[in-house]
């Protein structure tokens, strides 16, 4: 164990929640973090946020994690809806591989 490193906290969205007394705006959100030296990538995480005031920690984090979920999709081809499905990312490179050929992502 590496005692005494750690990640920079001016890396961690959620660190930067610590900081904060709830409910925030989103512009005092970006502002807090800024001021406690957050990288350009989180306060520009938090810019992106899609609601205007948060009530917790938790709808922040919610949010958080539905971005990440979006982002995580890459350009994975939509189906005939347009809806985008992770649920059987990895499966289609398995199943509909040559015979004998199998190709696990």
């Amino acid at each position: 164990m590496a005692y005494g490193i750690a990640e920079n906290p001016g890396r961690s969205p959620v660190a930067q929640l610590d900081e904060v007394e709830f409910p925030v705006w989103k512009d005092l959100l970006v502002q807090i973090a800024a001021d406690n030296g957050a990288s350009v990538d989180v306060i520009n995480l938090f810019k992106s946020l899609p609601r205007e005031r948060y009530q917790s920690k938790n709808e922040v984090l919610r949010d958080l994690a539905e971005a990440a979920r979006r982002f995580g999709m890459g350009n994975r081809p939509a189906d005939d809806e347009g809806v985008r499905d992770r649920r059987n990312i990895g499966r289609d490179a398995v199943e509909n591989a040559p015979p004998g050929k199998v190709r696990h992502p």
